[in-house]
């Protein structure tokens, strides 16, 4: 008996002419991740990518790919399967040797069939109640409940194999990382912005980011938590090069010549400047960041416009209409959460103006900047920056 991966496809079904290239971003970041766990087949037919083991070693290791695969963007559900003959004998003997491990703890059952071959010689309501007598046989105190079982047993008679398995899990969803373009986050290592990575990552935006820090006033175990969080967010994209740029010299200079109420607003049009520039250098076409209107003084509708002026380059901001607790959910089941609420500081806890202006005016803030000199603070700043590649399967 050989247990296999099949993966659903999500809303790539609906990509018409399109869809070749969603299938082979698809299938290439699935053989990705199966070659670091042993030697695989991945193929796909009827909307549905087979990850088969090769050989013993790979058979060992399934069940952990299986936890990986369920990250990849594409896939509405996954499931572990075991495979067999397309022979109702097999069938059965197969799901009588199978299923007892996932039907532990169950009280009731129902057993599914379908047919993507048609010329299998019986009838999917035929194949379930074999299977399901083959159930019963084995594990006599289940009861069959056609409304509402505990378990619903499926088996699928496809192109070369029948395949059988208990339930499936909810895949990834969206579509596949690259298929839309290129993106640079700025990742702060706060709640917000890992959540707006992963998101815009679902709708199939390759992901790199970028990093402000404010040495001495911030520490290295405040960098070291951001490459922690990316690190995390490769389970779904693979890999990310994360910028860092220095702000120190910026902040200084703001504290010393600018008004207090504005400090807040002119670093974060720094900041845009700078995150433009890293963008343009590595091809992304749009900025990240984790804005949620409202929720500190620096996202009020007036002072994100404010920031987006200093922008030459679209931002997305896909935490926009969320609460802090629609964020924290996401947080949590993505794995970022219990790393972003470390007590380590960031760049935008520096120098933070006792009253921020929450309603700048424009014409106030560019009158601010006129203090400065903007070019020559982003110039050293920008030689400065240096960057880390953080991979899915590598230590860093």
């Amino acid at each position: 008996m050989k247990e296999v991966i099949l993966c659903k496809y999500g809303e790539i079904i609906l990509k018409g002419a399109n869809k070749a290239s969603f299938e082979a971003k698809l299938l290439k970041e699935v053989r990705r991740r199966a070659a670091h766990y042993g030697n695989y087949s991945v193929r796909y037919m009827q909307s549905t990518v087979y990850v088969e083991p090769l050989d013993e070693a790979a058979e060992f290791s399934v069940r952990e790919l299986y936890e990986t695969v369920k990250h990849v963007f594409g896939f509405a559900a996954v499931c572990l399967a075991a495979a067999c003959e397309k022979e109702i004998g097999a069938i059965c003997r197969t799901a009588a040797e199978y299923l007892p491990e996932k039907l532990a703890g169950a009280a009731s059952f129902r057993a599914e069939a379908k047919r993507s071959d048609k010329s299998f010689p019986m009838t999917s309501p035929e194949v379930a109640a074999e299977v399901g007598g083959a159930i019963l046989d084995v594990m006599p105190r289940l009861r069959v409940d056609l409304d509402h079982p505990d378990v619903t047993v499926r088996v699928e008679i496809r192109d070369k194999f029948a395949y059988i398995h208990a339930g499936q899990d909810q895949g990834a969803g969206g579509i596949p990382v690259g298929t839309g373009g290129r993106g640079l986050l700025l990742l702060s290592g706060g709640i917000d912005s890992p959540v707006a990575g992963y998101m815009m990552m679902k709708r199939g935006l390759f992901v790199d980011a970028v990093h402000f820090e404010s040495f001495p006033y911030t520490s290295e175990l405040a960098r070291d938590k951001v490459l922690t969080l990316s690190k995390i967010l490769t389970e779904y994209c693979g890999m990310m090069r994360v910028h860092v740029i220095s702000l120190t010299e910026i902040q200084e200079t703001l504290r010393a010549g600018c008004d207090e109420p504005y400090f807040t607003i002119l670093l974060r049009r720094f900041m845009m400047r700078l995150s433009c520039r890293v963008a343009r250098e590595n091809e992304a076409d749009v900025l990240i960041t984790g804005e949620s209107l409202g929720q500190v003084a620096s996202q009020t509708l007036k002072a994100m416009c404010a920031t987006e002026d200093a922008s030459s380059l679209p931002i997305f901001r896909p935490c926009l209409g969320l609460d802090k607790d629609e964020i924290v959910r996401i947080a949590r089941s993505i794995g970022t959460f219990d790393t972003s609420i470390l007590p380590y500081e960031d760049c935008c806890t520096v120098f933070t103006p006792r009253h921020p202006k929450t309603r700048p005016e424009l014409e106030k803030v560019l009158a601010e900047e006129q203090k400065l000199d903007v070019a020559a603070l982003e110039d050293a700043a920008f030689e400065k920056r240096y960057h880390v590649d953080v991979r899915q399967y590598e230590k860093n």
